[in-house]
């Protein structure tokens, strides 16, 4: 097992964190940088991109034939978590949900040159945002067989019907992709075929955004919106894959973006120990340095330890989805072990800096009312558990083989 990465690839990795060092860190704490939702705002967003295109350093997963990086799963590792130093910078780098995943999965699966020139094309330039509309009130969450958006086969074209709910980005968002149930619910492994994915835009009549739903903490832009579909026409040429095919759509997207997730969090983590580690080198406390306590020492290096478990499990995963593999367990393992550290690690910072934690001071305040949706997000951590019991029960001992080439 090699760990090391390729000189071509630690050289754009400390390209990107000079550029988050040199164009990001120092405005985080500028006037008018932070919209009214805690993010980044648009002016200043525009300027920032305009910056990363320009030293070439945009769209990290995306073919370099479409104007990306070309960087595979372990190559996104390496500088998803160097670009998330700063929690802006990767929707800087056009790496942020909920464009990554979508771009990810339109350009897996889109047959022709022109489906790609319409649908995924402007999301690679960062001319217009998407969003994935899957989850439902009282329907599909963690189960998508609970789906209740119904799509009704009309002639040629597809009538949506039904309701959504967090849809991240939805508001602003051009590009849509759907979830809708286009068979009845089955019982057993039938209703897996229940259930279709389809491409819309944000122009076309028959939908609505309810709300956007008020959060705990900072928000993607656009938010997490409700949305209310009531005679939406999709024409078939819009349709993703097979009529029953949209649970094959939710596995290829959701999977590598939990990955992504993690990957992301990694790096705020880092950001929060580092923070809090250049004060408690300088805050004195009963003559000595906070860093000398053997208390601070035990949460400190707690927290470094878990950080680095949590790029171990990722960059396994991300390794083993570049041998073409599913790493479902990988995945879930990293998904919930990085959602823990995302979160302990801001707790300690915050708990390192005192009232300093607390205020808005420092960045740390913003990771840590972030850092509560990652245990729920693509997946709560129960769910990812029980995923993981039943692959031992099924596997015993071959739970823990060593996996790779065959």
């Amino acid at each position: 097992m090699d760990f090391a990465i390729s000189p071509d690839l630690e050289q754009l990795r400390q390209r990107v964190r000079d550029f988050v060092a040199r164009e990001i860190l120092p405005r985080e704490r500028e006037a008018g940088f932070l919209d009214e939702h805690d993010n980044v705002s648009e002016p200043v967003l525009a300027d920032l991109r305009a910056k990363a295109k320009a030293e070439g350093l945009w769209a990290f997963q995306m073919p370099v034939a479409r104007g990306g990086l070309g960087q595979n799963h372990v190559g996104m590792a390496v500088l998803y978590e160097e670009a998330a130093r700063s929690p802006f910078g990767p929707v800087v780098f056009n790496v942020a949900p909920p464009d990554d995943g979508n771009m990810q999965v339109l350009n897996k699966l889109l047959k022709t040159e022109a489906q790609k020139q319409r649908w995924l094309q402007p999301l690679i330039d960062g001319t217009v945002r998407s969003a994935f509309a899957m989850t439902e009130p009282m329907g599909c969450g963690s189960d998508p067989s609970q789906t209740y958006t119904r799509a009704e086969k009309r002639g040629n074209d597809w009538v949506i019907t039904g309701r959504k709910w967090f849809i991240t980005g939805a508001e602003g968002a051009q590009t849509f992709i759907l979830i809708a149930r286009t068979a009845p619910p089955q019982t057993g492994n039938d209703d897996r075929k229940s259930l279709t994915a389809f491409l819309f835009d944000a122009g076309q009549p028959g939908w609505r955004i309810e709300r956007r739903i008020p959060i705990m903490g900072p928000e993607e832009h656009g938010g997490h919106c409700e949305l209310v579909f009531d005679g939406l026409v999709i024409p078939d040429e819009n349709r993703l894959l097979e009529v029953g095919d949209g649970l094959k759509v939710t596995q290829i997207r959701l999977g590598p973006a939990r990955l992504t997730h993690c990957m992301r969090w990694l790096g705020l983590s880092q950001r929060c120990l580092e923070v809090a580690g250049a004060y408690i080198r300088e805050r004195q406390s009963f003559g000595m340095a906070l860093a000398e306590h053997e208390g601070v020492q035990w949460m400190l290096g707690g927290a470094a330890m878990d950080i680095h478990i949590g790029r171990l499990l990722t960059m396994q995963a991300a390794w083993l989805l570049d041998q073409g593999d599913f790493a479902r367990k990988e995945v879930s393992m990293a998904k919930v072990h990085v959602a823990d550290t995302l979160h302990k690690a801001a707790d300690t910072a915050i708990q390192l800096l005192g009232a300093r934690g607390y205020s808005r001071d420092t960045v740390v305040e913003w990771v840590y009312r972030y850092a509560r949706q990652a245990r729920l997000v693509d997946g709560a951590s129960e769910i990812h558990k029980m995923v993981l019991s039943r692959s031992y029960l099924a596997e015993g001992r071959d739970f823990f083989q060593w996996r790779g080439h065959d």
